[in-house]
């Protein structure tokens, strides 16, 4: 007989919680409340104290949820403002809001323990980045304007044609440099 008692509760149970929390009675509130694990004495809450507890648990249960959604949603993807937003979430970082998509990437990995594939960027951005800089850059494109210059007195097309090339190819190198 206890058996066939416990079973007609539980569908009760199951129409209880569809009904709002203020209108349960203290006993459902506890059953409720005996379900969310790290609480104690909710045998002697009031209803107004079992309503809390089940609101702030709920709460951190939807902060998992769009945590959980976050995650979903790979770093790279994520806007600088989004990851903005996860470092400053993180105790003991500094200066969250100057930095660039790149640094707040690997703050956020460090944090999480996750380990990307470092290295086959690194080389790719030593392929990319000469190892001159700026300012030599620079000084290559005034000699390659000079001898572009020198090449339009004689007419010689092809020559103004490959020093335009290489003088756009170090603007683009100059950037990249500038950038990283």
């Amino acid at each position: 007989m206890e058996d066939e008692i416990k079973k007609e509760e539980t569908p009760e149970e199951t129409q209880g919680s569809e009904k709002p929390l203020e209108e349960m009675t203290v006993k459902e509130l506890r059953e409720i409340t005996k379900e969310i694990p790290g609480v104690t004495g909710f045998s002697v809450m009031k209803k107004e104290e079992l309503l809390a507890v089940i609101y702030e648990a709920r709460g951190t249960e939807k902060e998992i949820k769009e945590e959980r959604q976050e995650l979903q949603k790979p770093l790279e993807k994520m806007t600088v403002k989004e990851l903005k937003e996860v470092a400053l979430e993180i105790p003991g970082v500094t200066g969250v809001t100057s930095m660039k998509k790149e640094e707040l990437l690997d703050i956020i990995n460090k944090d999480r323990g996750i380990e990307d594939e470092k290295p086959a960027q690194e080389k790719k951005k030593k392929s990319i980045k000469p190892t001159s800089s700026v300012k030599d850059l620079k000084k290559k494109i005034v000699q390659f304007r000079l001898d572009k210059q020198e090449a339009r007195k004689t007419k010689d097309r092809k020559k103004i044609d490959i020093l335009r090339r290489r003088i756009n190819r170090l603007k683009k190198q100059t950037r990249k440099v500038a950038q990283g």
